[in-house]
């Protein structure tokens, strides 16, 4: 790749995930955002769906006056509807937000146009595929309309898209605009995240497999082909890690540039301040425990806990209840445990008994029904993590000393039990486990360390990955472990993250602080500061490729 010369003048960014808060991509983008302004001097434009009918987005504020001219001039010649104004995040950046339900009675021809341009065959589309496409082509229309009433033509253009869904935005910019710099990142390739969730073995045999058979067996074959088209088409075609990087080469026929996702770290308490937010954190988690359970948690217990999305065996839960299980038969534990499980599920709602204790200051002496659990589910006898706890027989008695809590809810601050945001909680845990089978590179582990929390991940996860390469000592002692995983060591996985999490319950006072220190120092290697460089260098080498064209 060619060393950085200048910088783009216009970088567009187009996600499903703008000021739309789903997944780890909302924190890609929203941490990037102020690297990204200072990297450019300002002229960086968000793209996200307004998808806020009833209610506004909460890191949406409305500026009517930001390209107002370009607005009303979009909508009369161009019949594009948006809003303007700016992602609440980080460095303020601006934000389109648009309306794409008029392009639904263009689809037909659209999609006929992108077959017979770049061979997409949207024929099998279903589920979501319509409403990303659509989006899509609003945001290379959008792209387009701005950079022609502007008179851009002159300037150093980049138009990026985040994943499949984006896709055909991309195509489009790249067919409308050759003078653009197109970029597309693959955060995780739609048929590697499905082979995985399907049960199949994907690394061991990754270098066997015909992506475009996979797509028809999986019934992937619209959300495939689009994906394989950005990939193969834009100017520079990124992803996030060395793992996924082995991915996209074999499953969208392309060698990448591998761009890790980096953290912004300025909203991170330091100081006295976290010392008090840790402080409170910890009194929540464990006066919940306790009016679950019905009994007394020592003040000293080790606060353990897993997150992310509900992926049962791609995310690792039935890993991490296992290994907690194990835990719970090692004689030698002399401290109590509470292992939370805070994945967000199809909930009820939160429990009204639970809460009823919550507010009383009288001591409880007996558990609650279904003490491992602190919001209902819709769908009680067919979840996975409370079958696998019963299974196991995991009852959370009070003579056990592993007891393991269920959080099935969005912890946003407003969900009834906690009412702490997920962050404000994180801070208090003593050690974090993310033992994934398939995450391209994994927020969760990244966001522990950098909130002093030592963690425990995997080699399977891209962060993990990272981690082995910049260099990992066995143990806890330099903040974090990974273990190695593949398609067939289960056993192995759990019996060591077991042992880690039982290393922490031997810990002192001092001993901790001082693992907290390290992960806080290994979490600084992995911030933007450190990996907006490659984003540079990615747009650097897309924008060359768009002035070597005619």
């Amino acid at each position: 790749m060619a060393k950085q010369t200048n910088n783009p003048d216009y970088i567009f960014e187009a996600s499903w995930e703008v000021c739309n808060k789903v997944g780890g991509i909302y924190t890609v983008l929203s941490t990037k955002a102020k690297s990204m302004q200072e990297a450019t001097g300002g002229n960086v434009i968000f793209i996200g769906p307004d998808v806020w009918d009833k209610n506004e987005s909460p890191w949406f504020e409305e500026d009517k006056t930001l390209f107002a001219d370009w607005k009303e001039a979009a909508l009369k010649k161009d019949n594009i509807k948006v809003r303007i104004g700016r992602w609440v995040v980080p460095g303020n950046p601006t934000v389109i937000l648009v309306n794409f339900s008029s392009f639904y009675s263009e689809r037909d021809t659209i999609y006929a146009e992108m077959w017979k341009k770049f061979g997409v065959d949207s024929f099998h589309g279903y589920g979501d595929y319509d409403e990303s496409c659509m989006f899509a082509y609003a945001s290379g229309v959008v792209i387009e309309s701005f950079y022609k009433f502007y008179k851009l033509g002159k300037k150093k253009v980049i138009a990026h898209f985040d994943e499949w869904m984006l896709g055909m935005g991309a195509l489009y910019v790249k067919d409308k605009l050759p003078k653009v710099g197109t970029v597309f990142t693959t955060h995780a390739t739609s048929i590697g995240r499905s082979i995985a969730g399907n049960g199949k073995p994907l690394y061991n045999y990754l270098s066997a497999y015909d992506s475009d058979q996979m797509a028809r067996e999986l019934n992937m074959v619209a959300k495939h082909s689009i994906e394989k088209a950005a990939a193969q088409q834009v100017d520079c075609f990124t992803t996030v890690s060395d793992i996924t990087a082995r991915e996209c080469k074999q499953l969208l026929h392309r060698d990448p540039v591998v761009t890790p996702n980096g953290f912004e770290k300025d909203f991170i308490p330091v100081g006295s301040k976290h010392e008090t937010k840790r402080k409170a954190a910890r009194k929540k988690l464990i006066a919940v425990a306790e009016k679950l359970l019905g009994t007394d948690v020592q003040p000293d217990a080790l606060l353990v806990a897993t997150s992310g999305r509900y992926e049962y065996r791609n995310k690792g839960l039935d890993v991490f209840i296992d290994a907690m299980h194990r835990l719970s038969n090692i004689k030698q534990l002399q401290k109590d445990v509470i292992a939370f499980i805070m994945v967000p599920a199809w909930i009820e709602g939160a429990r009204t008994d639970l809460q009823e204790r919550m507010k009383s200051r009288k001591k409880e002496n007996t558990p609650l029904v279904h003490p491992n659990l602190t919001h209902w589910l819709k769908n009680m006898n067919h979840d996975s993590v409370l079958n696998q706890m019963n299974f196991l027989n995991i009852k959370n008695q009070e003579n056990d000393k592993v007891k393991i809590i269920f959080v099935p809810s969005y912890l946003n601050g407003n969900d009834g039990i906690f009412d702490m945001p997920y962050y404000d909680l994180l801070i208090g845990l003593d050690v974090t486990v993310f033992p994934s089978y398939y995450e391209p590179w994994g927020y969760t582990p990244h966001e522990s360390i950098a909130f002093s929390v030592p963690t425990i991940t995997t080699t399977l996860a891209g962060f993990g990955l990272w981690m082995k390469k910049v260099g990992d000592e066995k143990g806890m002692d330099d903040g974090a472990e990974v273990i190695r995983r593949d398609d067939y060591n289960f056993v192995e996985v759990s019996e060591d993250i077991c042992n880690r999490v039982f290393e922490m319950t031997t810990k002192s006072e001092e001993e901790e602080r001082i693992l907290r220190k390290a992960a806080l120092d290994r979490a600084a290697l992995a911030d933007w500061a450190h990996f907006y460089k490659y984003y540079k260098e990615a747009y650097q080498y897309a924008l060359e490729q768009a002035a070597s064209r005619k």
